[in-house]
């Protein structure tokens, strides 16, 4: 390596010292004429003179060029077509148009012909302009110049002429540039059919290959991916929704079900004006019937199938309206939940635990009510209860039935960090449960992590409120 390039520099330094002896050897009084003399012997130097041969290349280099750019810029053409400019080929009585919609018809072979044609292309430009350089220009003494110089000019034209200008062009009138390259392509295609046909069998091979082993993202990556890419101009709103549809598939109907103890449910035996009386004071339009006790449901009664027999005597049989229930354990998923509702076309389930007691109960609106948020109703504003109150920034009041994933939403965290600590509860009463063993005292207060939660109500048997207060650090 030392030696070649010894040998390189020694012939380089030969040719320049020759060239400097052929400029001093000029007798010219004026300075004008020294440097014009100078170039022109360096000109007659390093130029060869022009020959037809040098002609007729650099037509044919111009011709390739030409074609490098169409055979590129039909790339963009045809695979910027929408479904608009595909549906006017369909309407156009053009041969053209119809030869576009055959080439399209098999995208793979298309793509694999103008990649095959644009490399031959490209290949001969490479042959071609080197070959001009050899004829053109005298740079044998200088060959690492000469590498330099035919690398970056050819680099220059393909990218320019025949890449970049093409496609921008191509991207921007797609259908123009894809009737004028359709005949061409159409003759392409026959002409590398072997090629092309063992490049799509290739590509065909490692697709169904690398598809068995691509990476499947986890909801918890597609969560880091939306915090990353929503920026401020993503609305908060916008981003609660795309963060619900990630999280949907992991949250358990235990989770966001109505409690027992918070659900309005008719006794079998009511009279039709305890009925009555209970759906104007509830505002529900669908209620549970139980028999003896809320274990034992015997069926949903839906309020618009008593709309016909308003007026009705007290001995009135309602219960004849009642309709099946639909029961559902509580560790089903919502998000399959939310296809049987579909299926069987209600609004309303019976949540079961495992030993068949009646948990609660879960609608339609509190499965979507996880994606796009809290869903207020013409019955919400009479008989929505107390939730949260918001003392200051870092204070709150909540009731102790409160979700644990509600909780997680209002204060803006992520509804994991208890999972550790939870246990089987959701609620953050059974979260105080779970960490205290026991119902606590008024005024009782928890430190988990960030959070001192203090019980601000309480009875025999439950908690009632919880003033929840958030601190700067984690307490670990």
């Amino acid at each position: 390596m030392v030696f070649l390039l010894n040998l390189y520099i020694n012939s380089s330094e030969t040719a320049i010292i020759a060239l400097l002896e052929k400029i001093k050897s000029l007798e010219e009084p004026d300075s004008a004429g020294i440097f014009y003399n100078a170039f022109i012997v360096i000109l007659d130097a390093f130029v060869q003179p022009f020959s037809i041969t040098i002609l007729v290349s650099l037509v044919v280099l111009l011709v390739l060029l030409f074609f490098s750019a169409m055979v590129s810029g039909s790339e963009i053409g045809f695979f910027s077509l929408g479904p608009q400019h595909l549906e006017k080929l369909k309407q156009s009585t053009s041969g053209r148009g119809k030869l576009i919609l055959k080439l399209l018809e098999r995208p793979k072979r298309l793509l694999a012909t103008i990649l095959i044609a644009n490399n031959f292309v490209n290949v001969a430009i490479v042959i071609l302009s080197t070959f001009i350089a050899s004829q053109w220009f005298n740079l044998s003494s200088f060959p690492v110049l000469a590498f330099i110089v035919q690398v970056v000019v050819i680099t220059a034209l393909i990218l320019l002429l025949g890449e970049i200008l093409p496609k921008m062009y191509a991207s921007v009138y797609p259908v123009r540039f894809s009737k004028s390259m359709a005949g061409v392509l159409n003759v392409f295609i026959k002409m590398f059919y072997p090629l092309s046909s063992i490049l799509v069998r290739s590509t065909s091979f490692l697709d169904n290959r690398v598809a068995r082993k691509s990476h499947v993202l986890s909801r918890s990556e597609l969560s880091d991916a939306i915090e990353l890419t929503a920026g401020e101009s993503t609305p908060k709103e916008g981003k609660k929704i795309l963060q619900g549809i990630v999280k949907f598939g992991d949250i358990e109907v235990k989770e966001i079900m109505h409690s027992r103890v918070d659900v309005v449910a008719l006794d079998i035996e009511a009279s039709y004006t305890e009925v009555m009386r209970l759906i104007v004071e509830s505002g529900f339009s669908r209620i549970p019937v139980y028999k003896e006790s809320f274990d034992n449901i015997q069926g949903i009664l839906y309020v618009k199938d008593l709309l016909p027999h308003l007026g009705k005597s007290e001995q009135y049989q309602w219960q004849e309206l009642l309709r099946d229930a639909f029961f559902v354990p509580e560790n089903k998923k919502i998000n399959d939940l939310l296809q049987e509702f579909q299926e069987k076309k209600i609004h309303l389930a019976i949540v079961v635990d495992e030993y068949g007691g009646t948990s609660g109960i879960i609608t339609l609106e509190d499965v979507l009510e996880e994606i796009v948020g809290e869903i207020t109703d013409e019955s919400d504003s009479a008989t929505e209860e107390f939730i949260f109150e918001k003392i200051d920034d870092v204070t709150y009041i909540f009731e102790g039935k409160t979700t644990i994933n509600d909780f997680c939403k209002i204060i803006d965290v992520n509804d994991d960090i208890f999972d550790e600590i939870k246990g089987d509860s959701d609620s953050l009463a059974g979260l105080i449960l779970e960490l205290e063993g026991k119902i606590p005292e008024k005024g009782k207060e928890t430190r988990c992590r960030n959070y001192i939660f203090k019980i601000a109500e309480v009875d025999l048997k439950r908690i009632k409120r919880i003033m929840v207060t958030i601190t700067e650090a984690p307490d670990e």
